[in-house]
């Protein structure tokens, strides 16, 4: 494994021992590629999936900056048609900056509570 890479997983590891999604507060995790964007609300008692989005869906050549946003902004989306207001971020090890920090501005600006 790169060095890089068990950086992220250490870092992970130290989040997930904090966070948490319940029911009343799910945990809205984000994964990217080098190409894309995913992000998934999850119910970590029953191991549920509530609601997911990412840049596959979108078909617009954009900046990927944009598209982490449209994506913040379709899982906000999904999240309110499911019912969820309050949700715990979970940046998966990643930096809380560019595409990571866009979706979560995108989400909270689209009706989100973190």
């Amino acid at each position: 494994m790169s060095n890089k890479l068990e950086k992220r997983i250490k870092i992970k590891k130290r989040i997930r021992g904090k966070i948490e999604g319940t029911k009343e507060c799910p945990r809205l995790t984000v994964y990217r590629s080098n190409k894309q964007i995913y992000a998934q609300i999850i119910d970590d008692i029953s191991g549920e999936t509530l609601a997911s989005a990412s840049s596959l869906k979108i078909e617009d050549k954009l900046p990927k900056k944009e598209i982490a946003a449209k994506v913040g902004e379709l899982i906000a989306q999904y999240a309110l048609e499911a019912g969820i207001e309050t949700i715990a971020f979970d940046r998966n090890g990643y930096l809380y900056h560019g595409r990571v920090k866009e979706l979560a501005n995108a989400a909270r600006k689209a009706g989100l509570k973190f």
